[in-house]
């Protein structure tokens, strides 16, 4: 048995250790159950409820990884961000592209809406298209 002031206190008498619990004012715990003599700790029971759901909530989050392009990206560029993308929607993130346009380059606003569907139907096996929006030329893919 581990104490509250996580000294080993060795093997104990299961009402031994429930009475030093409670005259801390604290719960008695099995954290590690074994053939031969169970581990028990002094604790708050509450507080580690609350620590072990507060640890689930950080890791289970999904990212958005955002990739942003240009209407003239070279077929290189574009070939490695639809890979890198791939590879996040495998991993469980969602993937954002984003098509910037400067200057003259908005009279070119079709050819980016059609790379926008070309992306969608490259990315289409691995994920699903949650929100796409053409005039402002963007397209979000979550994991399928």
């Amino acid at each position: 048995m581990i104490d509250h002031e996580n000294n080993n206190r060795g093997l104990i008498d299961t009402r031994e250790a429930l009475q030093l619990a409670e005259s801390v004012e604290l719960d008695l715990v099995v954290v590690s159950q074994s053939k031969d003599a169970p581990v028990a700790k002094i604790l708050n029971y509450g507080k580690l409820q609350y620590q072990k759901k507060k640890r689930q909530g950080q890791g289970a989050r999904p990212t958005v990884k955002e990739v942003r392009f240009r209407p003239n990206v070279g077929a290189a560029d574009y070939n490695l961000r639809i890979e890198q993308a791939i590879q996040w929607l495998g991993q469980g993130d969602s993937v954002k592209f984003a098509i910037r346009l400067r200057g003259r380059e908005n009279q070119y606003r079709e050819q980016a809406g059609e790379m926008l569907d070309r992306i969608a139907a490259a990315l289409s096996e691995v994920g699903k298209v949650q929100s796409l929006d053409k005039r402002s030329l963007i397209v979000q893919i979550i994991p399928a």
